[in-house]
């Protein structure tokens, strides 16, 4: 457990407005089940006590409210919910791509299903009838290639409509996807696609950020070689409208026959795609997920919690190698339309995306702490410039949102919009923790757990802890949990993953505090805790104090007292803003820091770097850094392949070098 000040009363920033909360799905879902199951809920909390005291009843209700299409109707709804291993919907049979491209209400030929928007200016707009027909070509394409349900295929491709269509085309075969951000390293793209052994690889020619443009030819070209199982190669010229390579087939090629759109039926655990852990301190983990978990997971986030349906439009800056894709392409899932961004979130500056935002007329904005903060410091006031009068909510996700965020959402965006910050991981797909259109937005914290997730605080010895910080564990099994890992076939790597701790419990790895109103706190990984006599406290407590500041740019801090055999340390790394210098600044870190957290949270040594250290997904790498620090073998302590900056280590090992 983690020690904590007592709280202050903490401000209400928003409250849901009485007509819009009664007109959302989530208030009509909640009317459906009280007509349809004699469920009565008079507000949220109610509603989520009972989807995750009567499980079954929950998960089958929403697959009947929310149209679910069986090709064999299910036995019963959960056969056996023991952790690992509960038996969701046996019997039944579905498809992910048919909910997507279901002609029903938004999904209409002429309903914009993509808005596409490149940092270059490129533009596009792709009807549900569109979509269906480049589907239906992308699938033959594959029929061609000897793909069949089980196959796997592969992308190294950015958020754009053609890597949007091979997914769904792969999904209507029963064939299983997977994909990588075309910006990753060519040993992390091997790390993770050689596991599984694709059929296809479907690559572009290059990609552009930061005004930019990278050929990555040469990277599919050694690609190729390094994947003996790849029957075939398709290329996407994305940059370069004439790009080719030899060996490969060309996208239109690989489209131009027009082919049937028809949807392959599987069981509801049958793999949809394989994500990847971040794979820091090792191979990624290949982490799959089934059809029926995620339809049912994504309508109930996209429908009920972000309360997108037909006519809305669904924005989250994501790459592929993030969760985020997976999640925001299933706004089709609901028949909204889906706004692809691919490029820099800061190009041509910051205000690029809510320039964006203005022109596409955006309902939900989603983006990351660390974006929102960029905005902060750079002194932003975005509704002076922009017409946002669209976005009802701004979803934040990635890493905790600090309580200065909140604010500025609230004075420099617009007041009215709800402010979702959410929390959940690449595991299961989707968040633990969230917000709910019916629910109010408290200064700093998260709204509310999400429908169906037994969100708790556990203790050391398993109890259960309410306004005092613990482990983050799900006491029952939710459908998009893993289904398994990839080349885990007695399941030993996904135990040791979530159930180690707490037999049959999932243990998440976040430290939270749940609070008396339901609303929660995530304080960071409970593997990076900083340990100070005694004391433990979260890293994102500290990050809150220090990068609060405007003449630190980024920070990362150490606390090497566990590992290290002569005591150790609590060090703070810092990134510098253009003209600032460290001896101006210390002493005003050293007292806030006292002031704030603690006398034992105050550095020992606050050290210069150039850049933090992260992971392909843009998360700070606290944990193989401690491990460096404490006199592990740089191998041992992390995959420089898994790092977005792998340079970005150097002062670290040459720390202890000196040392």
């Amino acid at each position: 457990m983690l020690e904590r000040m007592p709280d202050e009363d903490v401000e209400l920033l928003w409250s849901p407005d009485p007509e819009r909360a009664d007109a959302s799905a989530l208030a009509d879902f909640t009317r459906w089940v009280g007509e349809h199951r004699n469920v009565t809920a008079a507000d949220y909390q109610e509603l989520h006590n009972w989807s995750i005291t009567d499980v079954p009843g929950f998960w089958g209700a929403l697959a009947e409210y929310s149209g679910v299409r069986w090709h064999d109707q299910p036995t019963e709804v959960l056969a056996s919910r023991q952790m690992p291993g509960a038996q969701w919907f046996p019997g039944g049979t579905l498809n992910y791509a048919e909910h997507a491209l279901n002609p029903s209400d938004g999904g209409a030929e002429d309903d914009i299903a993509v808005i596409f928007v490149r940092e270059d200016g490129l533009e596009r707009e792709v009807t549900y009838g569109d979509m269906r027909e480049q589907v239906a070509r992308a699938r033959a394409g594959l029929q061609a290639a000897g793909v069949g349900k089980g196959d796997r295929v592969v992308a190294l491709a950015p958020n754009c409509v053609q890597t949007l269509v091979a997914f769904l085309a792969t999904a209507s075969l029963g064939a299983i996807w997977s994909s990588c951000s075309p910006d990753f390293g060519s040993r992390a793209v091997h790390d993770r696609f050689a596991q599984i052994e694709p059929t296809v690889l479907v690559a572009v020619d290059g990609y552009t950020y930061g005004g930019k443009s990278y050929d990555i030819r040469p990277t599919v070209d050694a690609l190729r070689g390094q994947l003996p199982t790849v029957r075939q190669t398709v290329l996407v010229p994305y940059v370069d409208t004439d790009a080719a390579l030899d060996g490969t087939i060309s996208w239109d090629d690989f489209t131009a026959e027009k082919g049937e759109l028809a949807f392959e039926p599987v069981p509801f655990d049958h793999p949809l795609w394989v994500l990847y852990s971040s794979g820091t301190t090792g191979l990624p983990k290949g982490i799959v997920h089934g059809h029926g978990g995620i339809v049912l997971e994504h309508i109930k986030a996209i429908r009920l919690h972000f309360d997108i349906g037909p006519g809305d439009r669904l924005f989250w800056f994501t790459t592929t190698g993030w969760m985020m894709w997976n999640l925001v392409i299933s706004g089709l899932l609901v028949g909204g339309t889906v706004v692809l961004y691919d490029g820099s979130p800061a190009y041509p500056d910051l205000n690029g995306l809510w320039a964006m935002a203005q022109r596409h007329r955006v309902s939900v904005f989603g983006t990351s702490a660390g974006w929102i903060q960029a905005c902060l410091k750079k002194g932003l006031r975005p509704r002076d410039d922009y017409d946002l009068s669209s976005i009802r909510a701004l979803g934040s996700t990635g890493s905790p949102l600090s309580s200065e965020g909140f604010r500025w959402i609230a004075d420099a965006v617009d007041e009215s919009i709800q402010i979702v910050s959410c929390s959940g991981g690449t595991d299961l797909c989707a968040a633990f923790v969230g917000g709910a259109p019916t629910v109010p937005v408290w200064l700093g914290e998260i709204s509310c757990p999400a429908l169906g997730a037994a969100v708790k605080a556990y203790d050391e010895d398993g109890k259960e802890l309410v306004e005092q910080v613990g482990e983050l564990v799900v006491t029952e099994p939710m459908p998009s949990m893993p289904v398994y890992f990839w080349n885990d076939p007695d399941g030993d790597r996904l135990r040791e993953a979530y159930f180690d701790e707490y037999p049959g419990i999932w243990r998440h790895g976040d430290w939270i505090k749940i609070t008396a109103r339901g609303s929660s706190i995530i304080y960071g990984r409970s593997d990076s805790t900083l340990n100070r006599g005694g004391v433990r406290m979260g890293t994102a407590d500290f990050y809150a104090v220090v990068e609060g500041f405007d003449e630190v740019a980024d920070s990362l801090v150490i606390d090497t007292t566990q590992l290290a055999s002569d005591g150790g340390e609590l060090l703070c790394f810092l990134v510098l803003a253009p003209g600032a210098e460290l001896s101006a600044i210390e002493p005003s870190l050293r007292s806030a820091l006292r002031k704030e957290l603690s006398p034992r949270h105050v550095p020992d040594r606050f050290i210069l770097i150039d850049e933090v250290p992260r992971t392909l997904n843009g998360k700070k790498c606290e944990v193989p850094v401690k491990k460096i620090l404490s006199g592990f073998a740089v191998e041992k302590a992390v995959s420089r392949g898994a790092l977005a900056n792998p340079a970005a280590l150097d002062p670290f090992i040459a720390l202890v070098s000196a040392s």
